[in-house]
């Protein structure tokens, strides 16, 4: 079905051609692959692997990733719209020249390249190797369907101009204005402190033969031109100067103003806000006290299943692609199980993680408007000084959980676009863990959400409450955001 309306679409431009020009279009490259899409889908988790980007600073760069890619691609699609105007602050964007010809493939890649580039400005050598290598590979992929050397060095020059536009725009969103803001944490046995070791993030090596992560790694260096998203050296300790693409501080504290930043599609904090956590007691047989005790009492009694529900999901900086990279490459597997093209792609693309950007937004305004106590804090104070969590605590507050808000929000879109179906998801397949398959997109994030209960990590009212805010989102992204010119 997809192939015959590609070859409609052809075929439709051809005709046109052929009235106006009396000739054909043999000449006309191919429509876009879809893999060039999912190319960057699968590159930019491994770059946030690679540079153990906190999840909500990983949110940010796929989002603003994904509308590049997308916009590169719109013009060309008689069915995809624009998202200026559409998106908070998104001006209308540098327009083709009506007269001239581009190739739209070469013109998203530009533009992903030069926003992707910039993003990541501050990365490792091997990311900027892996980013220059991915994008050169694409445009010689186009450049070998005979597309000739001036169609060619336009469609650049417009990607580029593309580019630099939305990081124009990117460039707007308070982001800068955050970097290096201290932050002094309220005091009350009723707030979150700090329990993290540097031990519990140590700086990984990926492994080029399997992806698995390990340490020491004896590959300590990366010749030009071989960068892969299977082989980026992270051994190497960060630069107190990077800004834009600090590590995750386990001793410190994550993005306390990231509620600071625009969102892409919500309007205010307001919007799609979680009722407030039950009061705060530390009273046996209190509200509060049997949240806690629910923790507890789940982490002493974890099955082997729940265990690994609580490692799948895990998704730590460094070992992963960080959580929203998680539902990102799941979102990448449906492209080719759903036999996407590159339209649908790029839409699939940039919905999902505009989702999840303004879902970490939403939920680290909660985050830091309670500062809400750990269960690892709060049970070794008041029920077993011993007791343990399955994963290292994260340090930035409880309430509510970014695992089920992010999750939240990409099941919802991913059901608004494919129905409530069942799905298989072998994001972890090449670090040993076998594929999960789940009855729908929600049923996941369901899992998503528990597997914070297993670890020990969060309250169950901060996963229902978190799931629900986070499908609100979906909601208004939904309503909101109109990639389709018919839809």
């Amino acid at each position: 079905m997809i192939e015959s309306k590609v070859m409609s679409r052809v075929a439709l431009a051809c005709g046109l051609a052929l009235l106006v020009t009396g000739g054909g279009c043999r000449s006309a490259p191919p429509s876009a692959d879809p893999r060039l899409v999912t190319g960057w889908m699968r590159a930019l988790y491994a770059l946030v692997r690679a540079e153990r980007l906190s999840p909500p600073v990983a949110a940010r760069v796929f989002a603003y990733s994904a509308v590049a890619l997308y916009e590169g691609l719109a013009p060309g699609s008689p069915e995809l719209r624009s998202l200026a105007g559409q998106l908070n602050g998104l001006r209308p964007l540098p327009a083709p020249r009506p007269d001239e010809r581009y190739d739209w493939a070469v013109v998203g890649v530009s533009a992903e390249t030069t926003v992707v580039g910039s993003l990541f400005r501050e990365g490792l050598p091997a990311t900027q190797v892996a980013i220059a290598q991915l994008g050169d590979s694409q445009i010689a992929a186009r450049r070998a369907t005979g597309l000739s050397p001036a169609v060619r060095e336009r469609s650049v020059a417009h990607g580029a101009a593309l580019g630099r536009a939305i990081l124009e725009w990117a460039a707007t969103d308070k982001f800068a204005e955050t970097r290096g803001l201290t932050w002094t944490p309220p005091r009350g046995r009723q707030y979150w402190v700090n329990t993290g070791e540097p031990s519990q993030y140590i700086a990984t090596t990926l492994s080029a033969v399997s992806e698995a992560v390990t340490l020491g790694n004896p590959a300590d260096t990366l010749a030009l031109g071989t960068a892969a998203e299977r082989s980026l050296i992270v051994t190497r300790p960060k630069s107190a100067r990077i800004k834009t693409l600090a590590g995750l501080n386990p001793t410190g504290v994550t993005e306390p103003y990231w509620d600071r930043l625009r969102p892409f599609v919500l309007t205010s904090m307001d919007q799609c806000a979680p009722p407030p956590p039950v009061p705060f007691s530390e009273a046996p047989g209190s509200e509060f006290y049997r949240q806690v005790k629910a923790v507890y009492d789940t982490g002493r009694t974890l099955t082997p299943e729940q265990r690994e529900i609580a490692l799948y999901w895990a998704d730590n900086p460094g070992e992963s692609g960080t959580p929203p990279g998680h539902w990102l490459l799941i979102a990448s597997q449906l492209v080719g199980e759903q036999h996407l093209d590159a339209d649908r792609s790029a839409e699939l693309f940039v919905l999902t993680t505009v989702a999840m950007a303004d879902a970490f937004i939403s939920c680290w305004h909660e985050k830091f408007s309670f500062s809400l106590v750990r269960p690892v804090t709060y049970i070794r104070r008041v029920i077993d000084p011993q007791w343990r969590t399955l994963i290292p605590t994260p340090p930035f507050p409880e309430y509510t959980a970014g695992h089920a808000v992010q999750s939240g929000a990409a099941a919802g879109v991913l059901t608004a676009l494919f129905g409530d179906r069942p799905f298989a998801d072998s994001t972890h397949v090449n670090i040993g863990r076998p594929v999960r398959r789940f009855a729908s997109f929600r049923a996941a994030a369901d899992e998503v959400a528990r597997s914070r209960l297993y670890a020990g990590l969060h309250y169950p009212m901060s996963l229902s409450n978190g799931l629900a805010q986070g499908e609100c989102i979906a909601d208004k992204v939904m309503a909101r955001v109109r990639t389709r010119a018919r839809r």
